[in-house]
């Protein structure tokens, strides 16, 4: 790989991580940030993908080491959620080698901004638990496995997709909501990784200095979650998915140069 490990690369990506894990811990979309460092790095697109999953799992872990500490979410219930998520990444992992992700890319900004349009205006979105429409087994079958299918097949706005899941089909209030979702997100951060690994296309060294940043972010916007709740995860959500949109938007169109 053509580029050269220097202190100030170091002190950058890792500055980055801090930030993402930050942002991603509260509203998703931090790979935003942490893939075009990595590709503004040098490195290809797909190491950069597979190197952003290796730090992603650093910010996911321990946001929901967190919230579990915290009591927001319990293992015990979680366990289908999580072997459903799991699998529906590691398979989408697989099928993305083979298929044409031409009529995704189309589509995904809108469905993003449909996401934070559905938080900004949505009266369902509050700290209180509601109505659960979907059982447990039924959410873990479907709203787990499509999204961890989505995220090993594509993967941007993956925290956000879980979040409404919880919020919508399980009636999770908006905080519980995003603990749930990055337990699952780190579900299927894990299975993509582990696919990366055995095509050999995860660069560890500077994924391992950006896992640490991504650790300390993630602990930090936890807290936030935590404390501030609604206050800032539903402003950061709406604000990211219109960000993520732009930018996918940008990418296909040739927007902003």
């Amino acid at each position: 790989m053509a580029f050269e490990i220097t202190y100030e690369l170091i002190a950058l990506l890792f500055a980055v991580a801090v930030l993402a894990g930050f942002i991603d811990a509260i509203a998703g979309g931090g790979g935003l940030l942490t893939i075009p460092a990595l590709m503004w790095a040098g490195l290809p697109p797909t190491a950069a993908l597979a190197t952003n999953k290796l730090q992603a799992c650093g910010g996911s872990f321990f946001a929901s080491l967190y919230f579990i500490r915290k009591g927001m979410v319990k293992l015990g219930e979680m366990k289908l959620a999580i072997g459903c998520a799991f699998l529906g990444s590691a398979l989408g992992t697989i099928a993305v080698q083979m298929v044409d992700t031409a009529f995704l890319e189309t589509l995904l900004p809108f469905l993003i901004l449909a996401i934070g349009g559905y938080f900004l205006f949505s009266k369902k979105i509050s700290e209180e638990d509601r109505h659960r429409v979907m059982t447990p087994t039924l959410f873990g079958f479907t709203a787990a496995f499509g999204v961890g299918l989505y995220d090993g097949f594509f993967g941007p706005g993956t925290g956000s997709f879980f979040a409404l899941a919880f919020v919508s089909l399980a009636g999770f209030g908006l905080a519980k909501a995003t603990a749930h979702a990055k337990v699952l997100n780190f579900s299927t951060n894990i299975a993509s990784l582990i696919f990366f690994a055995i095509g050999g296309k995860v660069f560890w060294l500077l994924g391992a200095i950006m896992l640490i940043g991504q650790a300390i972010g993630a602990t930090l916007g936890s807290k936030m979650v935590v404390t501030k709740g609604t206050k800032i995860i539903k402003p950061l959500v709406v604000t990211m998915s219109v960000a993520m949109s732009l930018k996918l938007l940008s990418q296909q169109y040739g927007w902003f140069g």
